[in-house]
């Protein structure tokens, strides 16, 4: 089969793999689209991936073609998304529900090979069936949807709160969505890249602005929320947190990345400045969210470029242009 490899950092080919075989309690997946992440950015730079070379793409949904000798949930035909962390349930967070924070952390794309390629391989316990009405080609907006939803679990919705949310790439445009639904009393958006700020105008943020002293708002936000992973604009939104508000590492940076805090204003102002990592009971909540319509396929998916232009792509999203680029093997 035909795949794209990360084979050392900052070299990315397309080439023929072995076709995969499944396990006892796995399935092989016919991917209709694999989203390109800023993770894949990082492991591209040598980041996250604990070795080379791999076949990224942890976004992904397609139609089953092989499943294991265990497997009876799921039958040949059916089409499914794919969640792509791989969990040990040993550790002691795996034990007290945080998976996402496990010690032996793994992910299809990340550490197997992953969605970037004809055929991929998943557990049967990480695939969610789709509903008819969803189009397989779209699903792949499942596994950041996901992401964003535990955000939001960190968040605890905060009802009536002011949200100001930096970067209108695809996750501060999900982060948008959902602010919406989760009792935002307004949401602002900030980015230095004029067309997805007018993405997220029409999507319907309160205000967007390229900086935001725009803004106008000197008391601050209730909620900050870096979707970008840059350190001007993270050290730029910890100022901008309200009293009592709350500061969300929604982005994700590269590894060298610093930020100055103060301890006193944090102390002061009863300011909680968290994380959110990846995907946490999530998924299945995300892919009804999905299917329900909370995201517009049309509008987030900007590009479905074919599989051999991966290195291509990946180049294109590291430029900035365009929201979610998806490749099509």
């Amino acid at each position: 089969m035909r795949a794209a490899v990360i084979e050392a950092p900052g070299k990315v080919t397309v080439e023929t793999v072995p076709d995969p075989t499944p396990g006892p309690r796995e399935v092989v997946v016919d991917v209709a689209a694999c989203g390109l992440c800023g993770t894949d950015l990082h492991i591209l730079q040598g980041e996250f991936a604990p070795t080379l070379p791999i076949v990224p793409g942890h976004e992904f949904a397609g139609q089953v073609v092989g499943v294991g000798s265990a497997v009876t949930e799921l039958a040949v035909g059916d089409r499914v998304a794919v969640d792509p962390s791989l969990h040990c349930h040993e550790c002691r967070y795996c034990r007290i529900g945080r998976g996402n924070l496990c010690d032996n952390w793994n992910a299809i794309g990340v550490s197997v090979p992953g969605g970037a390629a004809e055929f991929a391989v998943a557990p049967v316990a990480n695939c969610v069936k789709l509903p008819e009405h969803v189009a397989t080609s779209d699903a792949a907006l499942i596994e950041p949807l996901s992401c964003a939803v535990r955000g939001y679990d960190v968040l605890h919705g905060n009802l009536g709160a002011e949200v100001l949310i930096y970067g209108s790439g695809t996750m501060g445009l999900m982060m948008l969505e959902l602010a919406k639904r989760t009792g935002a009393t307004t949401v602002d958006m900030v980015d230095i890249n004029p067309e997805r700020l007018a993405t997220a105008s029409t999507l319907g943020c309160s205000r967007s602005a390229g900086s935001p002293e725009e803004l106008e708002q000197p008391r601050g936000w209730d909620v900050v929320i870096d979707a970008t992973g840059n350190q001007a604009a993270i050290q730029d939104g910890l100022g901008r947190v309200a009293k009592a508000g709350t500061f969300l590492q929604f982005g994700v940076s590269d590894y060298a990345t610093r930020a100055t805090v103060e301890p006193y204003k944090i102390y002061n102002q009863e300011i909680t400045i968290t994380g959110s990592m990846a995907v946490l009971h999530s998924y299945e909540r995300a892919a009804g969210l999905f299917a329900s319509g909370v995201l517009d396929p049309e509008i987030f998916i900007s590009h479905r470029l074919p599989l051999e232009e991966y290195p291509a792509a990946l180049e294109q999203f590291a430029s900035g242009q365009g929201r979610k680029i998806v490749v099509v093997p």
